[in-house]
C-alpha cells in the first residue's frame, strides 16, 4: 500500500496549529485526523463527508459553538 497523503486545510495555516488533515485512501475512503492526534483518525466516505461540509456551510451546527 501506498504511503497515505495528508493534506491541511488553507484555514488551518493561520491558527497555529489547529489543524485537521484529510486524505483518501486507494479505496476512496476519506480519513480526517487533527494535527496533535495523529494516531487518531476517523474513516469516512465521500459522500458523507459531502454531507456534512453542506450541513456546516448551511449553518446546521452553529449552535453547538454558542
Amino acid at each position: 500500500m501506498s504511503e497515505i497523503q495528508w493534506r491541511k486545510s488553507s484555514y488551518s495555516e493561520q491558527n497555529e496549529g489547529n489543524c485537521v488533515e484529510v486524505a483518501q485512501t486507494p479505496d476512496a475512503t476519506i480519513l480526517l485526523r487533527e494535527s496533535d492526534e495523529p494516531h487518531t483518525v476517523i474513516t469516512t466516505t465521500p459522500a458523507t463527508l459531502r454531507a456534512l461540509t453542506r450541513a456546516v456551510k448551511a449553518g446546521r451546527f452553529d449552535h453547538l459553538s454558542r
